[in-house]
This record gives structure tokens, C-alpha cells and sequence, in this order.
């Protein structure tokens, strides 16, 4: 059996790196606005109507989360690292050209681990701490935070990790879904901005594309970079962690 200390001394000295990386990218005070949607930024209505329609996602999630710590315990450390992985990710803040910032999103890893709707729940409890320690989103933006990463592109990247198993080498896979995680991220995220602030003459299609092209420059490269970088987190896995991948089905022999 593969040493857990190992796993977790690999994780141990992942995380310090990427905080470094964003404490050089980005300051929190000179970027007010960032793929997290902020804290009172949406309307009231639409900021309760994620809420509600993200609850359900939440309920499965809890259920599975349970019945992994229930049934399978020895999972907890690579449950573990897949949050923590969201978490680092998903608070590094990649300055954009409009002077609003972009960021990846980590739930890649943990979608192709556990499944899209885990993933709901680790991501939305990164986004939880985010919003407290850190003002990166917020409390009543949270439905709608939490269906843009760690609900809706977790969902469209597990169709994608379903639909490319077996027929394509397993690093194709994982690079694209972490890729699809990160960009579907971003595509619901702008459409939940156009919905609540359609453009007073082009509507929700103007709306769309002046939100879309905030993003779009960094978004694409951050989203091939996380693609890599889950790739090389996949593989050490394979190698530290042979016990626990192979009790998920996803050991390469």
C-alpha cells in the first residue's frame, strides 16, 4: 500500500507554491472584480433563484460526500486534497485586460476522482471560505457562484470525461476536462451576468458578449494551463496513490 504520508507531503508542498503564485499575480484591493460574482452584485431576485436551484445539487452532494467518509474512509485524504485543490485554484486571481480578472477553477480533478456532484459540495465550501477570509465572491451570491464552479462545469466536464473514456489516452481525458471544467465555468458565469443585466438595446446577446470578452483573453490560457497542470497531478496520483486510484477505477496498470 502506498504511504499516505507521501501523498500528503506532495500536497503539503503544492500548496505553498500556488499561493505564492497568486500572491505575485494579484493584489485583492487593485482587482474589485473577478469571476467570483461579488457580494451584492446581482439582484435580489436572480441572487434567490440561484440559491434555490443550486440547493438541490447540494443535497445529492452531501449525500455522496457522506457516504464516502461512511463507506469508504481511506478515500478522505484524496477527498481532501481534491478540495484543497479547488480551494488554491479557484482563489488564484489572473489580472485581465479590462482591468477585471479571471481564475481557474480546480474542479477537474476532483470531478474525474469522485464525480460532478462531490465536487458541488467541495467547491462550494471553497467558495464559503473565499467569501469570509478573503471577500472573493460572496454569501448572497453564492447560488449563483457555486452553479457556475462547482455545479454547472462540473456537470458539462463529466459528460466529457463519460463520453472520451476508452477512446482517447487517459492525459487526453483528464486535460480535457479540466479544460471544459474551466471554460463551462466561465460560459455560465457570463450568462448569469447577461440574464441579470441585459443591455438596454442588444438585450441578453449584447449582454453576453461584453461580459464573455472581460474574460475571454485570460480565461482560454488559464484554462489550458489547468488543463496541464491537473494532468501532472493525475499522474503523480497514479504513482503515490496506486491503492486509492485503483479503488476508484482509475489505476493504468
Amino acid at each position: 500500500m502506498v504511504s499516505k504520508k507521501r501523498l500528503g507531503w506532495s500536497l503539503l508542498l503544492t500548496l505553498p507554491l500556488l499561493v505564492g503564485v497568486n500572491i505575485a499575480w494579484a493584489r485583492p484591493a487593485e482587482l474589485p472584480q473577478t469571476m467570483h460574482i461579488m457580494e451584492g452584485f446581482l439582484p435580489l431576485g436572480w441572487a434567490i433563484f440561484w440559491w434555490v436551484v443550486a440547493t438541490p445539487f447540494w443535497i445529492v452532494g452531501f449525500l455522496r460526500v457522506k457516504k464516502i467518509l461512511t463507506e469508504r474512509p481511506e478515500q478522505r485524504l484524496l477527498l481532501g486534497l481534491a478540495g484543497g485543490f479547488v480551494f488554491v485554484l479557484s482563489a488564484l486571481k489572473i489580472p485581465s485586460v479590462t482591468g477585471s480578472s479571471s481564475h481557474p477553477t480546480g474542479t477537474g480533478l476532483g470531478t474525474i476522482l469522485f464525480g460532478p456532484f462531490v465536487v458541488g459540495i467541495l467547491g462550494t465550501i471553497a467558495l464559503i471560505f473565499q467569501a469570509l477570509l478573503v471577500a472573493h465572491g460572496g454569501i448572497s451570491t453564492l447560488g449563483a457562484n457555486a452553479m457556475s464552479m462547482a455545479i454547472g462545469g462540473p456537470l458539462v466536464a463529466y459528460g466529457v470525461w463519460l463520453l472520451l473514456r476508452g477512446k482517447v489516452p487517459t492525459y487526453v481525458n483528464v486535460f480535457a476536462t479540466a479544460f471544459v471544467a474551466d471554460l463551462a465555468t466561465y460560459v455560465i458565469t457570463t450568462t448569469q451576468l447577461a440574464l441579470a443585466f441585459p443591455d438596454p438595446v442588444s438585450g441578453f446577446i449584447g449582454s453576453w458578449l461584453t461580459f464573455a470578452a472581460i474574460f475571454a483573453v485570460t480565461q482560454i490560457p488559464l484554462a489550458v494551463a489547468e488543463g496541464i497542470l491537473t494532468v501532472l497531478i493525475f499522474n503523480a496520483l497514479q504513482t503515490s496513490a496506486t491503492t486509492e486510484m485503483r479503488a476508484l477505477g482509475l489505476q493504468e496498470v
